[in-house]
């Protein structure tokens, strides 16, 4: 995706600027409605839901009759195998998996886009090494080395946190840089050289700016790739063995033998709580992105 930059004056076609002037922008397109609606709900699920039911893990059954139970008034979503309020650890987490591909993202936002700005602007060698090294991340299966390195790393929250950040930012390197190539090029770029002014002033004033509506679009839909991937390390057991997160959640159901004792309160709210979030930033994300690119509104 690149904005629509013209070639005979020096205005660019971005996005209105302002965190509200986005949020009504992506309102006013139907489907963003819908991701910012699931978002918004999530969020508070995530934030407040906690406090409101706080989730003890050492909370178990006193005897087996309390094990992996329907829902009922007394657990609106039954129980899980050790006999544990699966609504309270539902809403436990939702706050760590969105904390996680929060994180995850910035993390891989900076690198991306410092990676993306640099190669595209300085070009020559320094371009050639960058994206050789970009191109060796885009290739090699991410899922397989992210397990590896959770393996070789540890279980830590903030390990997963640093391998899934590490791993998911060569593609907004890549798009970062395509933008900053034909941003170099403009009238103003030049004049601002011709005057003398340093090449770290030159991307912070008339680099970056442009470039940070189309950082915001990607970010918006690696947070999704990135829930993924932290759900994905926990259901296959590599998540914090410490911390309650919808993977780990669909980890002990299956392990549990919930899938085929029929629980189905057990290990389908993660699963929706997961689809739910990742279809409220990718909805949101496109939106944005439409935005963004005129080219792609009417599609």
């Amino acid at each position: 995706m690149a904005f629509d930059v013209s070639t005979n004056d020096e205005s660019i076609d971005v996005p209105p600027s302002g965190f509200s002037a986005m949020l009504r922008s992506i309102w006013a397109d139907r489907l963003g409605r819908i991701g910012l609606i699931l978002l918004v709900v999530t969020a508070v699920v995530a934030v407040l839901g906690p406090f409101v039911f706080p989730f003890n893990p050492a909370d178990v059954g006193a005897d087996s009759s309390t094990i992996l139970q329907p829902p009922s008034a007394d657990h609106w979503l039954g129980t899980d195998e050790l006999g544990r309020d699966v609504f309270r650890e539902f809403l436990a987490g939702a706050r760590i998996s969105l904390f996680v591909g929060i994180m995850a993202t910035l993390i891989s936002t900076v690198i991306g886009a410092g990676i993306g700005i640099v190669a595209g602007y300085f070009m020559g060698p320094l371009d050639t090494t960058l994206m050789s090294a970009t191109d060796f991340f885009l290739v090699i299966p991410a899922l397989p080395l992210m397990i590896a390195m959770g393996a070789i790393f540890g279980q830590n929250l903030l390990i997963i946190i640093l391998v899934i950040g590490l791993l998911s930012w060569p593609r907004t390197a890549r798009i970062v840089r395509s933008q900053t190539l034909s941003l170099r090029q403009r009238q103003y770029v030049a004049r601002a050289k011709s005057l003398g002014a340093s090449d770290a002033r030159i991307i912070r004033r008339n680099v970056a700016p442009h470039v940070l509506q189309l950082i915001v679009a990607n970010t918006i839909l690696v947070v999704a790739g990135c829930i993924l991937a932290e759900a994905t390390l926990s259901f296959i057991g590599l998540g914090d063995p410490d911390r309650i997160s919808w993977g780990s959640m669909l980890h002990f159901a299956f392990v549990s033998g919930a899938v085929g004792l029929g629980a189905w309160w057990y290990f389908m709210p993660p699963g929706l709580g997961i689809l739910v979030v990742v279809l409220g930033f990718t909805l949101v994300g496109h939106s944005f992105e439409r935005i963004a690119n005129p080219r792609l509104k009417g599609e």
